[in-house]
């Protein structure tokens, strides 16, 4: 696991356009401590997969050797992250009988996984994750939480989250050959709800939409859980190829100045000049700032209005009464808020991952380590259950006792 003595944990964000390593552990009151962040260019990825194993493995053993250094531990293995447009998503039913003594125990839950699970995937596919909404037992419907419940039999509703197997495997051949385990995998805009959304937000119905370099990616969650996830090809790189071509500079000058000097539909004065580097030997040239914003502002907008497009598709215009939840490292230009509430119609927000503690928190309270976070998050999550099956066993024979005692 991605921990050791100290209860470490560790959480690897490899995304288009940079690779973040965030280590973290699990303080006496269950709260995460961040000891060490790693930040390095990706180099061989695109648009969420690998395209370059040997350039990738270096940047995320880049990555991994500055969370060592700020640190000071030793990384074995990490919690992952993956996205891109091979991701679907999809509902699936599963209904299992409830077999001991008619109250719903952890195997009569993994009867009724197993049951959603039942569906014909192509070869090249597999089921990353699969995300319980809710429970029915003998027609008592809207149950979250059914463990211990009497009934005779069990239905569930889930959300299935499917992707390419090549995607995942070529991920986990990069980190391997950087002598890191890979736990486990875990979909990019799922990790960044669980460090930037609110329970009150998810249960009235929001829309998380995760702006990275290659793509952006959405999560819509309605009554305490998830119930849809997308993404869409494009992000902050294309904003800034877009410059980079309308300004007649370098990707790296149009990067520079999309940070410097961006924002969205501001009111400009034609007397606002800003100098752009030339290509080459070519001298540098004044240009209007106007001309960035313009490139800028219609990009985003294209950004938003596809994923506007999907979610009037799929039903959820009238599902999502808490808004527009912005993140991700392409997230935090000025006057985006205004323009997600403009092209939305609802109110918007920036997610900065919270609560965050440790020397080192005021490196990652940015949108840009939203994933990241979110991936220490799950970790914990995932190694802290609220009830284990053993402990589950144990109050089935005391359960049993009691009856011995009472009704014998």
């Amino acid at each position: 696991m991605a921990r050791d003595k100290k209860n470490l944990i560790v959480g690897l964000d490899i995304g288009t356009s940079y690779v973040k390593t965030i280590v973290g552990s699990i303080n006496e009151d269950s709260e995460i401590e961040i000891e060490g962040v790693g930040r390095s260019k990706s180099l061989g990825m695109k648009r969420g997969v690998v395209i370059d194993i040997s350039s990738t493995v270096d940047s995320i053993e880049k990555s991994i050797e500055d969370a060592e250094l700020m640190s000071g531990e030793r990384i074995s293995s990490v919690y992952f992250s993956i996205s891109g447009n091979h991701i679907q998503s999809i509902s699936a039913d599963g209904r299992a009988a409830i077999s001991d003594h008619n109250e719903v125990t952890n195997q009569d839950l993994k009867s009724v996984e197993e049951s959603a699970k039942a569906i014909t995937l192509s070869n090249d596919q597999e089921i990353l994750h699969l995300i319980p909404k809710d429970y029915v037992i003998d027609k008592q419907y809207g149950i979250k939480v059914p463990l211990g419940m009497s009934g005779t039999a069990i239905d569930g509703r889930y959300h299935l989250i499917i992707g390419a197997k090549n995607a995942r495997d070529n991920i986990e051949k990069c980190i391997k050959k950087c002598s890191i385990k890979p736990e486990t995998v875990v979909l990019e805009q799922l990790a960044s709800s669980m460090s930037v959304l609110t329970e009150d937000e998810k249960e009235l119905g929001v829309c998380l939409v995760d702006m990275g370099g290659g793509t952006t990616d959405i999560a819509i969650y309605s009554n305490g859980a998830i119930e849809y996830t997308s993404s869409v090809s494009l992000g902050g790189d294309q904003v800034t190829n877009d410059l980079a071509q309308a300004l007649k500079t370098s990707s790296y000058n149009a990067e520079e100045l999309k940070i410097r000097h961006g924002c969205i539909a501001h009111e400009l004065s034609n007397d606002d000049i800003i100098e752009v580097p030339g290509v080459g030997d070519r001298p540098p040239r004044s240009v209007q700032r106007y001309t960035l914003v313009e490139v800028m502002s219609l990009r985003y907008q294209e950004i938003f209005d596809f994923i506007s497009d999907k979610i009037s598709q799929n039903g959820f215009e009238e599902k999502i009464p808490a808004g527009i939840v912005l993140t991700g490292g392409s997230s935090n230009a000025e006057g985006l808020v205004d323009l997600a509430e403009e092209v939305f119609h609802r109110q918007a927000r920036i997610g900065v991952p919270q609560p965050i503690y440790g020397n080192s928190k005021n490196r990652v309270e940015h949108p840009e380590y939203a994933a990241s976070i979110g991936l220490l998050l799950y970790a914990k999550e995932k190694n802290n259950p609220q009830l284990e099956p053993l402990n589950e066993d144990f109050l089935h024979v005391i359960k049993k006792i009691l009856r011995n005692i009472f009704y014998n």
